[in-house]
């Protein structure tokens, strides 16, 4: 069964610590973490010199790109994080996971993880207290499916998700590439990533709206 977890991770014990300390204003978000290539950060704060500054003396993180100012504060970032962020990702990835979504405020990190069953999450989350990220579980939901009542994904995007899992796309580094995955699937390579692309979007939207029933975790 599919299950959604949400968790929170102290900087002190990820990354970015050194940022959140020097400008208590910042704030992140990633949309998703998949794959090895370094992600797109929209970052905030008070002051964009004082967030770069802070960003380029953090030992947890390089900045690769500057590349967009939205406006009101917020600003697009390509950035690399370091080795506590990557083994962290080899563990969800190991474990048919992926991350969905990653932000963070007043330093402490806030992740959505999806994994293809429970003792899959069962098994990443042992390994998140052995390697001491200090991960505390705020929220575990199960998807039934499908065509389960409250599922955010249609069934093409349900098998899509799934096929994608078995088939390595989601790990760290990737098995499969996406035009390999297109052609299992057969589907246009554009076809299948706009595919991904609106199951991830369907699977956040859940999870803030809060329409799958949480339930308890049983590490």
């Amino acid at each position: 069964m599919t299950t959604v977890v949400e968790l929170e991770i102290p900087a002190a014990q990820f990354g970015l610590s050194e940022t959140f300390e020097r400008v208590p204003t910042f704030e992140f978000r990633i949309g998703g973490m998949i794959g090895d290539a370094p992600p797109l950060v929209w970052v905030s704060g008070a002051d964009r010199a004082a967030v770069e500054s802070a960003l380029e003396d953090d030992a947890s993180v390089e900045v690769i790109a500057r590349l967009t100012d939205a406006g009101g504060g917020r600003w697009l970032y390509r950035l690399a994080f370091g080795q506590t962020v990557k083994l962290f990702q080899q563990l969800v990835s190991e474990n048919a996971g992926a991350i969905l979504e990653a932000s963070g405020r007043d330093g402490t990190w806030s992740l959505t993880l999806l994994f293809h069953d429970r003792e899959a999450l069962s098994v990443a989350h042992g390994l998140f207290e052995r390697y001491e990220f200090g991960a505390t579980v705020t929220r575990v939901a199960t998807m039934d499916g499908a065509c389960g009542e409250g599922s955010p994904l249609t069934k093409t995007q349900y098998e899509t998700v799934v096929t994608a899992y078995e088939l390595g796309y989601f790990d760290v580094p990737r098995k499969v590439t996406l035009k390999e995955l297109a052609a299992e699937l057969d589907v246009s390579h554009q076809a299948l990533s706009e595919r991904l692309r609106r199951s991830h979007a369907a699977l956040v939207n859940a999870e803030l709206s809060s329409r799958m029933a949480p339930t308890e975790i049983d590490p």
